[in-house]
């Protein structure tokens, strides 16, 4: 008989998190309910009254719980209530099919050990979009749209909230996240609040992720848009030769010989 090994305690606490924002989301098809989450934002925990009794029961009860963690339950259910209210349709997946669809938990390293290096399509999957890919997208993708974000509001939100303490954070979070969520991009809910856990330990790797991402994600683009124009502009001369040996000037039907008069001819 085979016994399967224990799960690790990240894959627990993601799949948990995973769980967490799927309820939220669902419960916020009630308008009592999303009012009550929006009225958080910007407030202190002991200023969010008619929340506990939305949150409280999946905060973690069998350790000590910091603060700056249950302030990022809180603030991730704020934010997720701040969508605009058009998006909160039948379309959106009830919790339990949300929950039968949310991604496997990736397998732990171990302990202390640093994840395999893994290619971009690979991390993203696996381990979620950070905000600033987010960013990106919302700079990539907002060209042509009813809102767009630009480069270099982009650019000042991620600065500015990169340089945040983990109260700053939670202060500038939100305006940046409505923004985003205005211009049409799905915030990966998962990733943002496994990093606002983490950021007191970890702003400094967090907030470079979230700088690489951005950048990568934006040269990206350039790069791709480049190579476009270059492969049009090639293309060009040949098409133009082309429609040059095809104009219809070519194909001009001359008069006859036999038409032609000449001064002898004539009487």
């Amino acid at each position: 008989m085979t016994t399967q090994p224990p799960r690790a305690a990240v894959d627990l606490r993601r799949e948990h998190l995973h769980k967490y924002v799927a309820w939220i989301t669902d419960a916020c098809r009630e308008p009592g309910t999303r009012s009550a989450l929006r009225a958080g934002l910007g407030r202190d925990l002991d200023r969010v009254r008619p929340m506990h009794r939305i949150v409280a029961s999946w905060l973690p009860r069998h350790r000590p719980v910091p603060e700056t963690e249950e302030r990022a339950f809180y603030l991730i259910a704020s934010m997720i209530a701040d969508r605009p209210r058009h998006t909160f349709t039948a379309e959106d997946e009830p919790a339990e099919a949300a929950e039968e669809a949310a991604p496997t938990p990736p397998a732990a390293d171990g302990p202390g050990s640093a994840p395999a290096r893994e290619d971009e399509d690979t991390w993203s999957e696996r381990w979620g979009r950070s905000l600033g890919h987010c960013l990106a997208q919302a700079v990539v993708e907002g060209p042509g749209r009813e809102r767009e974000m630009r480069i270099s509001n982009a650019e000042a939100r991620l600065h500015l909230l990169t340089r945040q303490s983990a109260a700053g954070l939670h202060r500038h979070l939100p305006a940046t996240v409505r923004y985003l969520q205005q211009t049409g991009i799905d915030i990966d809910w998962v990733r943002l609040m496994e990093d606002l856990i983490a950021w007191p330990a970890r702003s400094g790797r967090i907030s470079r992720r979230w700088l690489q991402d951005y950048y990568r994600e934006t040269t990206r683009s350039r790069n791709d848009k480049a190579t476009r124009k270059t492969r049009e502009t090639s293309c060009t001369p040949a098409r133009t030769a082309h429609r040059n040996r095809l104009s219809p000037s070519c194909f001009t039907a001359r008069p006859p010989l036999h038409a032609t008069t000449t001064e002898s001819d004539q009487p």
